[in-house]
């Protein structure tokens, strides 16, 4: 970052106002600092949002999981007793399937719970199961026009997934032979005269690309190791030319005129001195080079969207990960003192009436989508 901030053209270093290269050359440096100390502090943030969760929301789950436990057995209990209106039990039967289905969501190896569920609902919670694997299908094959073939063999959403995984797979493989195709016919066609504005934009994109080239050149010849006599700096121009010779693969620009300044092979006032369309080749790079920074980006807070759970673009930055755990934590508490209370109104009948009332309100409403009950 500080080295990145010293190429940075400050006000009257160029010897005028600076220019609007100037300044998309400052803007775009100052972003891939930033996206470069994103990306570096991600893999640590994670690993510690991993091992707190463990700590502190993992107890906290299991002591909700317990209390929703024996809420539905204390209401299959009470299902048990007479004075219940027809309507209530269908209610109590409902609302039990429901817990049981959420904390089997969470354990399908809990026996007792899926037995439970099995005594309430109409269809067995493994056939619930696959008649819901098989919607999820058709809704996939809807959607994506795959065609997922037969779904006997598809007993899970993790299958479902894989089987979705080799189709995409496949139809990949099938699209990038007709594109082969396809190019390989456009090549045997006589070539079209290509427009100004395509020729402008080649010939652009060819100075470009040059000017990483020459950047990469000077860097080269002034840290070859094989022309440096002395043992300890041999080496130490080994260890930045393989830097130089990384950042040219990846057509780093930034990184290499970050090298530059370092050996000084180039000072402050380079790109404050640089002509206009040097400068415009830099940023055109420099751009491309961020795109594919926050391109990464997006990659690893999808990543960790999936593996816990959360909505897209819920989390956006490592920093975010501290007050996510304290929110969650707070929630998991919040839920634990709703479970204690429903736990004790099951104790009034009374009680236990006026909350079937309400449920049987809720899970009346069309279309709705549901919620724990806890």
């Amino acid at each position: 970052m500080a080295r990145a901030t010293g190429l940075q053209v400050r006000e009257g270093q160029a010897g005028a106002p600076l220019s609007a290269q100037h300044k998309r050359f400052n803007s775009l440096v100052r972003r891939i600092a930033e996206a470069r100390k994103t990306l570096q502090d991600w893999p640590q943030a994670i690993a510690a949002y991993r091992r707190s969760r463990e700590q502190v929301l993992r107890p906290l789950l299991d002591s909700l999981s317990g209390a929703q436990r024996q809420w539905a057995f204390a209401l299959d209990a009470l299902l048990e007793q007479r004075g219940w209106t027809k309507v209530e039990r269908e209610t109590m039967a409902e609302l039990i399937c429901e817990a049981a289905g959420g904390l089997l969501d969470m354990d399908e190896g809990d026996d007792e719970i899926k037995a439970l569920f099995d005594k309430h609902a109409d269809l067995s919670f493994d056939d619930e199961q696959q008649e819901s694997v098989h919607a999820l299908k058709a809704m996939a094959e809807h959607m994506t026009g795959l065609d997922l073939g037969d779904g006997d063999d598809i007993r899970s959403q993790e299958d479902l997934i894989e089987r979705m995984r080799q189709r995409l797979q496949q139809q990949a493989a099938e699209e990038a032979a007709r594109q082969d195709e396809q190019e390989a016919a456009r090549a045997a066609r006589p070539a079209k005269r290509k427009t100004a504005a395509q020729l402008k934009r080649e010939t652009e994109a060819q100075q470009a690309t040059q000017s990483v080239r020459e950047v990469y050149r000077k860097l080269a010849s002034a840290l070859h190791p094989d022309r440096e006599a002395d043992p300890e700096r041999r080496a130490e121009k080994t260890a930045l030319m393989q830097k130089v010779n990384q950042a040219h693969e990846a057509g780093d620009l930034l990184t290499l005129l970050e090298l530059q300044l370092q050996i000084e092979q180039i000072d402050a006032d380079h790109v404050a001195r640089a002509d206009p369309q040097r400068l415009k080749h830099y940023n055109k790079v420099l751009a491309e080079q961020l795109d594919e920074l926050q391109a990464e980006l997006l990659h690893v807070e999808a990543g960790f969207g999936m593996e816990f759970g959360l909505l897209p673009g819920q989390v956006t930055h490592p920093r975010q990960l501290g007050p996510l755990l304290e929110g969650q934590r707070h929630e998991l508490q919040a839920s634990m003192a709703q479970a204690a209370r429903d736990l004790m109104r099951l104790q009034d009948k009374a009680a236990v009436k006026r909350m079937l009332k309400a449920e049987r309100r809720r899970l009346n409403q069309p279309d709705f989508p549901g919620f724990d009950f806890f």
